[in-house]
């Protein structure tokens, strides 16, 4: 009798098996997205971003606030987050190990998924200072965001680029941007995609002034970090900014392990830029999330999922981001 309950519970194993593993295929793909801070871009397009991937792409995507990019690549190195995001300046100290974020270690595992927006670098004070210029910083001291963010790593770059001496005070956007209007800081300067919401909310409830570089000065800034490439904040995203701003950015890509399967990749990359509309509902910077701005990627490799995707659109990619 033992002998006879035995077989039939073998048989319904093996009649259930084929089923149980239909069930576990079928799971949506789990995907932790790291974003950055309250206040600025990356907060408020990650959400969309996973948002899309749990809806159309059979995903289940939950973001992860985190400094920004420094800690999103060191992350996804880590295995800890699934997706990221990043600007191709830190993209690139990351895989030459050259920053001291990145204490000497290559990070050479992360891979481009998608382009983002580009950033634009933009300080702002309050008018009752007189602060009109980057200049006037000297000797003063400025908000540059999260320590681990693209503006924390690279302002005190500016600063040392331009012989200034400046004290650079970090935390969350929001928390930099209190600390302004309560006269805490002398100045906020920051980069993200535009509209910064942090800046926006700072346009609305005090008198401020915007300002960036002088040529000449965006002309050193580039001799000496070459990664920047020019930029524009255009008039009208800020009540208060009535003309263009020229200034100096840096490009945002998603990221991904290159352990990632070409088949996830590949989803991921088509889904995000085959639903711009939607994504462009929630922050303008998305505009620029399409596919021809893949070109704009220089220096990290792409993977090889994404690469599929391009390849299916025409989209010329540089030879050096190719997977080897």
């Amino acid at each position: 009798m033992i002998g006879f309950r035995c077989v039939l519970a073998v048989a319904a194993l093996v009649v259930a098996t084929p089923i149980a593993l239909s069930v576990a295929f079928a799971q949506p793909v789990p995907i932790t997205l790291g974003t950055a801070s309250v206040g600025g871009t990356y907060h408020v397009y990650g959400g969309v971003v996973a948002a899309l991937l749990t809806d159309k792409a059979d995903m289940q995507v939950t973001t992860q606030q985190t400094q920004g990019p420094n800690q999103n690549v060191i992350m996804i190195d880590d295995g800890k987050i699934g997706l990221g995001m990043t600007t191709l300046g830190v993209a690139l100290q990351a895989m030459q190990g050259s920053a001291p974020w990145t204490k000497g270690k290559k990070y050479d595992s992360i891979r481009a998924l998608f382009p983002m927006y580009d950033t634009p670098m933009q300080c702002v004070a309050l008018k009752k200072s007189g602060i009109t210029s980057f200049r006037q910083l000297e000797g003063k001291t400025v908000g540059t965001g999260p320590k681990a963010g693209t503006p924390g790593t690279y302002f005190p770059l500016i600063f040392d680029a331009l012989g200034m001496k400046v004290t650079a005070r970090n935390g969350q956007g929001s928390e930099v941007g209190n600390q302004l209007n309560d006269g805490l800081i002398d100045a906020f300067c920051f980069g993200a995609g535009v509209p910064v919401p942090i800046f926006t909310q700072l346009d609305a409830e005090q008198a401020i002034n915007f300002f960036t570089w002088t040529p000449e000065e965006i002309a050193t800034i580039r001799a000496r970090i070459p990664e920047f490439t020019e930029s524009k904040v255009p008039k009208g995203l800020y009540r208060q900014q009535t003309e263009d701003q020229k200034t100096i950015g840096l490009y945002n890509f998603a990221i991904a392990s290159k352990d990632m399967s070409d088949a996830v990749a590949y989803r991921i990359t088509k889904t995000i830029l085959e639903n711009n509309s939607a994504m462009v509902r929630a922050h303008a910077a998305a505009k620029e999330t399409v596919a021809a701005n893949a070109a704009r990627n220089t220096v990290l490799t792409f993977h090889p999922g994404a690469v599929r995707y391009y390849k299916e659109k025409g989209i010329k990619l540089d030879p050096a981001t190719l997977p080897k």
